[in-house]
């Protein structure tokens, strides 16, 4: 594994990737942004990841998610796991099922960190909650068309859901290259807190056309 992570371990410090090893994260929803935060994490040191989502690969998220063709039909989870240890080694925890008030207890349990990129507001709104209740800290990403952003619950307010009879969520316009940038962002997020003993907070947001970075509000 040291070899695996050269490169990281050269530019973080190697009790950084140490300190990164023992935080326990928890991922909610692995869709564009979570399959791909998932992949980048392992790969940067991450070796206690636990993931959370029901749904299953469906042919139009190969474009934008960690998937291929081969996994469409079955769970997020079960395929992203499988990918992930074929590829690093790391074998994630996973839970298929949704994250309910009944259920979160469980699925949630033992979390230094929680990252929220699921795609509805009752599912948001269960994780902000639950940070809020708990104290755990808990970072959400999220987008929409041209623009996305990274932030911390503090400063989080749930989004509203599209209205009825608006485009469904697997229609919205979305460029890949929006989606990388985001992930970037949580991921990068998620490093500072785990291996710095004062982490930054900090929460941003990112517009694709103009190409602009920008602290959130």
């Amino acid at each position: 594994m040291a070899k695996k992570l050269n490169h990281e371990q050269a530019y973080r410090g190697e009790k950084a990737i140490a300190r990164l090893k023992t935080k326990q994260i928890v991922l909610c929803g692995v869709g564009a942004l979570g399959s791909n935060l998932a992949d980048c994490l392992v790969r940067q040191g991450v070796e206690k990841l636990r993931v959370i989502d029901m749904d299953r690969v469906e042919t139009h998220n190969v474009s934008t998610q960690l998937f291929g063709d081969a996994d469409v039909g079955a769970t997020k989870v079960n395929a992203l796991k499988n990918r992930l240890f074929r590829d690093t080694g790391i074998e994630v925890e996973t839970f298929d099922k949704e994250l309910t008030d009944g259920t979160k207890k469980k699925f949630l349990k033992g979390a230094d960190l929680i990252i929220d990129t699921f795609d509805n507001r009752k599912s948001r709104l269960l994780v902000s909650n639950y940070a809020k209740e708990t104290g755990v800290p808990t970072l959400h990403g999220g987008m929409f068309e041209g623009y996305g952003e990274v932030v911390w619950d503090k400063n989080y307010n749930v989004p509203q859901d599209a209205e009825a009879g608006a485009v469904d969520v697997c229609d919205y316009p979305l460029a890949r290259n929006l989606v990388a940038f985001v992930v970037a962002l949580l991921a990068e997020e998620t490093m500072d807190f785990c291996i710095r003993a004062e982490p930054r907070y900090g929460s941003w947001t990112v517009t694709l056309r103009d190409l602009k970075i920008q602290k959130y509000r």
